[in-house]
């Protein structure tokens, strides 16, 4: 048996033990920690030694091209690595957010009530556009619409910077991006855009109907007659020069851009824009035009159900592709052609979108967030846009409810929260 004396020499022992154990285990997460944090600092001191000298490379490429120095240096220094721009570089709304959200905020009451507003402000333009390119003056202007509100939003980037960006992030589109930097840089160095004028998308897309910079080389045009190629600050360089770029892109008067039609159940036929056929043709597959009416005639066009077969559908000819060449998404195309109809007195689409859930306007979406923070869900300052915080607000907000946590800024977190449609 153990003396006390014994029994107390072992307990300090096992305590001493333990307590060595302890600091032990702090150490060495103390020092994996430091490892950590040293190699999180190695790899950012790395990457951003890696973005300089890829900065400092295409200074030295645009000079070679024949860029002023002074032009480069005041467009490419200060240029830091933007986490945002390769955030948004993959995660495109118009492919990720349910056609019933994107056209819900992109063609709302607002838009469509300024859309009618600038039709008639600028209609002289409008119309001598209109003969001139044969492209139709609604369409123009709904692309105007649609890129920046009607000059109301041209970007929250710095164009050349967001270009660096994407140029230094490397992948298989970096070298589209570089010649998109270089040509930024020479549409300053000719003096058409003043350097600190390039505001615009992640993307490089600037002015008010969004040009990307080679595409402004190749078709932007001086309709004011000022000697410059001004899309920032001259609405009617900016309307024409749209016009030229869907005439290019294959756009003609004597066609519409779709027809929105009824297919019959068990239909097993041929889906896709691509994949044309006369309107006869598709009368005989037993389609017919929304109100019912019989199709008839030599048109080719292609069918899209961009909602699958429960909702809305669409024989879209190669004026659709026009509006496509755009920006390569079916929901965009889509969205430039509903408000090209609504702003010209024509009607909505017919078939409702499959949701008992619908999206919501920009309004809506702002009185979402100031719902969401005076509910305690804090998402910053209401701005309109549905970004990271507020997903996570509605997230959140959705949970207390009971709600499956989507983040999907819709009707029903909206109408728990006290929004409605009136």
């Amino acid at each position: 048996m153990r003396s006390a004396a014994q029994s107390a020499t072992v307990s300090f022992k096992v305590l001493d033990d333990r307590r060595s154990l302890r600091f032990a285990c702090r150490l060495l997460l103390s020092f994996s920690a430091w490892i950590i944090l040293s190699s999180l600092f190695l790899v950012g001191a790395a990457s951003a030694a890696s973005f300089n000298s890829c900065l400092s490379r295409l200074q030295r490429q645009a000079i070679k091209a024949g860029i002023s120095s002074s032009v480069v240096e005041e467009m490419l220094s200060g240029a830091k690595y933007d986490e945002k721009v390769i955030r948004f570089s993959t995660s495109q709304p118009e492919y990720k957010t349910p056609i019933w959200d994107y056209m819900a905020f992109l063609v709302d009451p607002e838009r469509i009530a300024d859309g009618r507003a600038f039709l008639k402000k600028h209609q002289k333009v409008l119309r001598a556009i209109e003969r001139k390119y044969d492209v139709d003056r609604h369409v123009v202007l709904a692309v105007w619409g649609i890129e920046s509100d009607y000059g109301k939003f041209r970007g929250d980037f710095y164009t050349p910077h967001a270009l660096v960006n994407l140029v230094c992030a490397g992948g298989r589109r970096a070298r589209y991006f570089r010649s998109e930097l270089m040509a930024t840089l020479k549409i300053a160095h000719r003096g058409d855009v003043s350097p600190d004028a390039f505001q615009g998308s992640w993307a490089g897309a600037f002015g008010q109907t969004q040009f990307m910079p080679t595409t402004y080389m190749r078709l932007a045009v001086d309709h004011d007659r000022d000697g410059r190629r001004d899309l920032i600050h001259s609405v009617d360089d900016a309307l024409a020069s749209t016009a030229n770029f869907l005439k290019d892109a294959g756009w003609r008067s004597n066609r519409p851009w779709g027809i929105e039609v009824v297919v019959p159940k068990g239909y097993n036929g041929p889906i896709g824009r691509t994949k044309r056929s006369s309107l006869t043709t598709w009368n005989q597959r037993g389609l017919r035009r929304i109100d019912g009416a019989r199709l008839s005639g030599r048109l080719e066009t292609g069918l899209i159900r961009p909602a699958g077969e429960a909702g809305p559908s669409f024989l879209v000819t190669r004026n659709f592709d026009a509006l496509r060449s755009y920006n390569a998404s079916q929901s965009y195309g889509l969205a430039i052609a509903l408000l090209s109809e609504l702003v010209s007195g024509g009607n909505a689409f017919k078939a409702p979108w499959p949701t008992n859930d619908p999206g919501l306007s920009r309004k809506q979406r702002l009185h979402l967030q100031q719902l969401l923070n005076a509910n305690g869900f804090d998402v910053g300052e209401p701005d309109g846009k549905i970004g990271p915080m507020t997903r996570a607000g509605i997230k959140r907000a959705q949970s207390s409810f009971g709600m499956v946590p989507t983040g999907r800024p819709s009707f029903s977190i909206y109408s728990r929260l006290g929004g409605s449609f009136e």
